[in-house]
């Protein structure tokens, strides 16, 4: 049975193929785990690039934990790269299915990056409980991989092994890799898939054109989607790239993977917020069975992957008075157009707020400021601006806001003490 855990990132390993220690990391939602998934990575990368950690972070909020591994020889894992090779790779992704088989649950759902993307295709009828596979940037042949060092094939074949560069680092590749992604029939496993299969592209792919995403498309029996990345390159180096690829496997993945577990429908007696360890300040928020992000802005050093504190509140403020005149009109029968309130907020120096008594402006200090616009869809019912009004000033959060409230707070210890 899995355990509710804290949203967090934790480091772990486990013997691959060859016997060697393969670094891995565990990205844990918050709340009960509504599955697992496996997370390939490309050619030559690791774990943790960009794309990989955003994927696992968005994942995680939705509540499905992510088990992402440095391939035998890369990252901070053991062994020789220069003796691994595709199948070797496939080994590595069964055995890393096993581990998550063992000790949390066997892995719903696949992705994979370029060279992992040709990974988690041809693993896939390995894993009999896998209920999706996802590609990002796929090439349909795993012998695509050799245009990255096509200038050394000859020397490699005479000499059995060479030294190349990839990506500005160096890489010994040997005979035996060469073969064994030659001989690799991958058209031949997409066919057979017979999950529901999610590929993501960029039409500007220079490293791994995007006729390979047609090909895997048309190689692929329904259900299949297909999804263009836009202006993203091979790696999703660009932030917002790699946050938009990670929302569409979150959303994608919801209809397969069994409903979330956590909170049904009762109502919402604390809140849960935890640090994902994913740049500054990112939290995850769990909100009875609801999963929410909490950053700040990049411009204050954030990833802006969910609203600033100030925004919940603001978002509160406006919520609240939404519902408030919704049960006011529905009461006294009132046909009230769709309603909509914007609520921005501002610290200002009490001499310069309007609203404050004589006292507070008198102060002369920082006042705390929610400005809130009430939009009636098709105009409010002639001569009931006012009483609109008044009821909007009745939201409960409106009145904790203008009110004194009491923070009490303790640390943990003390409160099972």
């Amino acid at each position: 049975m899995l355990q509710q855990l804290n949203a967090t990132t934790i480091k772990t390993a486990f013997p691959g193929h060859s016997g060697d220690l393969l670094a891995a990391r565990m990205d844990i939602p918050a709340g009960p785990i509504r599955a697992t998934a496996l997370f390939a990575h490309c050619f030559t990368c690791s774990k943790d690039i960009l794309a990989a950690k955003r994927i696992a972070s968005e994942l995680a909020r939705a509540g499905i934990a992510v088990l992402r591994f440095d391939f035998t020889g890369l990252g901070s894992s053991k062994g020789e790269f220069a003796h691994t090779n595709f199948s070797s790779n496939v080994q590595d992704l069964v055995i890393a299915a096993d581990y998550l088989r063992q000790n949390y649950s066997a892995p719903s759902l696949l992705i994979g990056h370029s060279l992992g993307g040709a990974a988690v295709l041809a693993v896939a009828g390995d894993i009999p409980e896998v209920k999706g596979v996802v590609t990002i940037g796929a090439p349909s042949d795993a012998e695509h991989v050799l245009h990255n060092f096509s200038a050394d094939i000859d020397e490699i074949e005479r000499a059995g092994k060479a030294e190349v560069s990839l990506a500005g680092r160096p890489f010994t590749i040997e005979k035996q890799f060469v073969e064994d992604v030659r001989g690799s029939n991958l058209a031949e496993r997409i066919g057979a898939l017979k999950r529901p299969l999610l590929v993501l592209h960029s039409p500007i792919d220079a490293t791994v054109g995007i006729e390979n995403a047609g090909e895997i498309f048309g190689a692929a029996k329904h259900p299949k989607s297909f999804v263009s990345l836009d202006t993203a390159d091979h790696l999703l180096t660009k932030s917002e790239d790699a946050a938009y690829a990670a929302s569409v496997i979150a959303g994608w993945a919801d209809r397969y993977l069994p409903k979330d577990a956590a909170q049904g429908g009762a109502a919402v007696e604390s809140v849960l917020v935890t640090e994902t360890l994913e740049g500054k300040f990112q939290n995850t928020v769990l909100a009875g069975k609801h999963r929410l992000f909490a950053d700040e802005p990049e411009s204050y050093g954030g990833l802006d992957s969910g609203p600033s504190p100030y925004d919940y509140l603001s978002i509160a403020l406006g919520a609240c008075t939404s519902m408030t005149l919704r049960i006011y009109a529905e009461r006294k029968g009132i046909d009230l157009g769709r309603i909509s309130v914007e609520v921005s907020h501002a610290k200002i120096h009490s001499q310069d707020c309007v609203e404050c008594d004589h006292e507070r402006r008198a102060s002369n200090t920082r006042v705390d400021r929610f400005s809130r616009v009430i939009s009636i869809e098709g105009g409010a019912p002639e001569g009931m601006e006012a009483k609109l009004l008044e009821i909007a000033d009745k939201c409960p959060v409106h009145k904790t806001l203008e009110a004194s409230s009491v923070v009490a707070t303790s640390m943990a210890d003390e409160v099972a003490a």
